[in-house]
């Protein structure tokens, strides 16, 4: 089974579920597919069998000794990248899309195109099985496609090694990179939080997962820290059959847990918030 956890927005304890439910598992494959900001690798400091290179795209790089400025560049740029000023021309990197159509039409060889390839993906062991996750470095682009090495590698390990399940920890959101992590999964669990911004971007994240037409159901965390959102919440589910399978009170022992590096129900195994992740994970699996 490969499971994506997912929520609209950040903050609401999506990673710390994530976490959570991949310590209580026997043997799983763990893939952080928040590849903009990982940070399950600080949790469970795995211990790395593979890293591979990630190339995410291609900047151009102007040789000012062979330019003699003539400007066909400036005009055949899409982009808008590449200038004409005072000094002659130059390329914006900031606007630079790396479609290499410049290094072609330059006639003197003066624009070369580089890789970007300054980020990262990783493949490894923690104690509860395996773990993938991606970084991609700032200022690089192409999170989506990131995210898909990401699961690829998730899925050839968990086959390679007889895992039956694999735990996604997907990006807040719903732009692309969210999307390549929820493709193809057999559910989606997506975590909400009962504030304004929350509920306007789960009925986002919702309606995603249904064009998709994946099993959704949807997890309340912090739901006691305004309760008419939490009905509001649940109501907006019932009307659209949508399964609310579980309320988490808000617990600062979670917060205490992550602080420490260590997931809740590592950290605080008899604490009531890790009985009810427990029932949480297993109902789940169990009905999956």
């Amino acid at each position: 089974m490969e499971l994506a956890i997912i929520s609209g927005k950040g903050g609401t304890g999506k990673s710390s579920i994530s976490a959570a439910f991949a310590t209580l598992q026997n043997e799983v494959v763990l893939a952080d597919c928040d590849v903009d900001a990982a940070n399950l690798y600080l949790l469970f400091s795995p211990v790395h069998d593979e890293e591979h290179v990630f190339v995410s795209g291609h900047k151009a790089l102007l040789d000012q000794e062979k330019c003699i400025h003539c400007g066909i560049c400036v005009d055949y740029c899409r982009f808008d990248a590449i200038v004409e000023n005072k000094h002659g021309v130059s390329i914006l990197d900031t606007l630079c899309e790396g479609c290499l159509l410049c290094s072609r039409v330059c006639p003197y060889g003066a624009i070369t195109i580089e890789e970007e390839d300054r980020s990262r993906y990783y493949a490894g062991h923690f104690k509860n099985g395996r773990m993938v996750y991606g970084r991609l470095a700032p200022g690089e682009e192409n999170s989506g496609k990131l995210v898909s090495k990401v699961r690829e590698k998730a899925k050839q390990i968990a086959k390679e090694s007889g895992i039956e399940r694999i735990i996604i920890d997907g990006p807040p959101g719903i732009g692309c990179s969210a999307i390549s992590a929820i493709t193809g999964v057999d559910a989606v669990l997506v975590v909400t939080e009962p504030s304004m911004s929350g509920v306007h971007d789960l009925k986002r994240t919702l309606q995603l997962t249904a064009g998709f037409s994946l099993p959704t159901s949807v997890l309340i965390n912090k739901f006691d820290i305004n309760r008419e959102l939490s009905t509001e919440i649940e109501a907006y589910c019932n009307e659209n059959d949508i399964e609310v399978v579980g309320k988490l009170p808000f617990d600062p022992v979670v917060v205490e847990a992550m602080v420490n590096c260590s997931s809740i129900t590592d950290y605080a195994p008899d604490a009531d918030i890790s009985k009810l992740i427990m029932h949480l994970c297993n109902k789940i699996f169990t009905k999956s």
